[in-house]
């Protein structure tokens, strides 16, 4: 993007972006969301982490978008634009975030250490190093890394997966999400992350989202944010 940072439409790419994501994913776990003009929804309950609906624009209806999912316990939505009041529908907020922006690089060169996870064998690796509990296992599935819009990134000491990201290119962005860093080094994690991400897709804006000491380091990393968000969920069954 050139000239001055227009953050609401950063804001509403980033929002785009990441419901591509979330409809990905879903898609592995045998759940077919459905795009609207306001959002993102799945009338079938998403797997853990991942919510039932995403906002795509400002001032949705809120009537409207909990007619598309189940509302009962453990329903999330993800209001992207932060200006939605489910309170009276059951839901809390259950944490709050910024939505981030990284200018693209004139240099998309992958950095040391990084490459695509291709196989089953290797998002196995990926997936113990994100999460060590057992029951995380096999959350990201296989076909992950057969889908061409998705990138499952890993940085090695060796054969060791020591860091990672998912990217995910839409239209206009390229989106990060689990970031993580074995060492604790998310500012490095989110920098040649998004390094990783444009050498492979090309030189687009990197987005995602984060809150707390995270998104302190993705701002070390280079990344500005451009608008906040909410996660509403009703009480977990």
């Amino acid at each position: 993007m050139a000239g001055v940072l227009n953050r609401p439409s950063a804001a509403r790419d980033a929002a785009r972006n990441n419901a591509e994501w979330c409809d990905s994913f879903c898609r592995t776990h045998g759940i077919v969301g459905r795009f609207d003009a306001d959002a993102w929804s799945s009338s079938r309950r998403t797997p853990r982490f991942y919510p039932d609906a995403v906002t795509l624009v400002p001032r949705a209806s809120a009537e409207q978008l909990l007619m598309r999912v189940d509302t009962s316990a453990g329903c999330s939505v993800k209001d992207s634009f932060a200006d939605l009041d489910l309170a009276p529908a059951g839901f809390d907020v259950l944490f709050r975030a910024e939505w981030l922006w990284q200018v693209p690089s004139t240099d998309a060169a992958r950095p040391a250490g990084w490459s695509r996870v291709e196989t089953t064998a290797g998002l196995d690796r990926w997936e113990t190093a994100w999460n060590e509990s057992p029951d995380a296992r096999s959350f990201f599935r296989r076909e992950l890394p057969a889908n061409d819009s998705i990138a499952v990134l890993a940085r090695y000491d060796g054969d060791r997966v020591v860091g990672g990201v998912i990217a995910t290119r839409s239209e206009a962005v390229i989106g990060l999400s689990n970031v993580f860093d074995v060492r604790g080094d998310l500012e490095s994690a989110w920098r040649c992350g998004a390094e990783a991400a444009r050498a492979r897709s090309g030189p687009l804006p990197v987005v995602g989202y984060d809150s707390g000491e995270a998104l302190d380091a993705a701002r070390r990393a280079g990344f500005v944010a451009v608008g906040e968000l909410a996660v509403w969920a009703t009480s977990p069954p």
